[in-house]
């Protein structure tokens, strides 16, 4: 596993693994661990690439989810890769549906979990009056799973003291808001790739109705819920979800000729 920093944004990133490119993106308060499983599953058959979206390192202008896409793209590029598999998970998928509707040529297929971009509940206020309330952060979190062990107290720790941060407490708050003004529906049906939705039946962050509208406007999409799960399928029902995403990794993409 190696570890390098491309002179863009300080985006520290992670790589394993050889073959098709697929390209992990994580929520506002995702962290490597959230993806552990997958990478175990995809690492000998793909090369996996896990960045670090600059949450904390922009402008606070350019702190929004679409500045966030063209990073993406600045990392892509840098790269020079090609026919990429983005799997975005909350806000990643937001991300990563942005990326994809402005640079549809580099994008293979897309998995979307727990998608941001519809109809989700803010993720994040930098005005709320809790946020030194160590209880309260703890509670928010525990909203985003379904099985409470999965909240371990360093999550806990880690989260509470990035919001105890002014500066960072600031950026999450412009990037959740962002994420609520810069809604997807407008070009949803323009995206023609392989798409799949996969949710949790007891996500109350961004809840399976959002799945069933990602559904209806993407065109070339499916769904699949898990049950007895929260926000993080990945990390809650891990073997479920892999299962899922391989067969769907499988699948031809009998539309990757219509982008040259």
């Amino acid at each position: 596993m190696k570890r390098t920093s491309p002179p863009l944004y300080n985006q520290a990133y992670i790589t394993v693994g050889q073959g098709p490119v697929v390209i992990l993106l994580h929520g506002l308060f995702g962290n490597l661990a959230m993806w552990k499983s997958v990478i175990e599953v995809l690492k000998n058959e793909y090369k996996v690439i896990v960045p670090r979206l600059p949450l904390f390192e922009l402008t606070i202008e350019n702190t929004n989810v679409k500045y966030l896409a063209k990073t993406l793209h600045d990392f892509i590029d840098w790269h020079q890769l090609t026919d990429v598999i983005l799997i975005g998970h909350a806000l990643g998928g937001q991300v990563a549906l942005m990326y994809t509707h402005q640079y549809p040529q580099n994008v293979d297929r897309l998995i979307l979990t727990s998608s941001t971009g519809l109809l989700e509940k803010p993720a994040f206020t930098d005005s709320d009056v809790h946020i030194h309330d160590y209880e309260y952060i703890q509670d928010r979190i525990e909203d985003a799973f379904y099985h409470k062990d999965f909240v371990s107290e360093d999550l806990v720790n880690e989260i509470f003291t990035t919001v105890q941060s002014i500066p960072k407490r600031l950026a999450l708050g412009s990037i959740s808001r962002s994420a609520q003004h810069y809604k997807v529906t407008s070009f949803l049906n323009k995206i023609d790739h392989p798409v799949l939705l996969m949710w949790g039946l007891q996500d109350k962050i961004s809840s399976p109705e959002s799945a069933l509208h990602f559904h209806d406007l993407l065109p070339n999409s499916e769904v699949k819920f898990i049950d007895e799960c929260g926000h993080v399928p990945m990390v809650e029902q891990a073997e479920q979800y892999n299962k899922h995403l391989l067969g769907f990794l499988k699948e031809p993409n009998r539309f990757k000729n219509w982008y040259g």
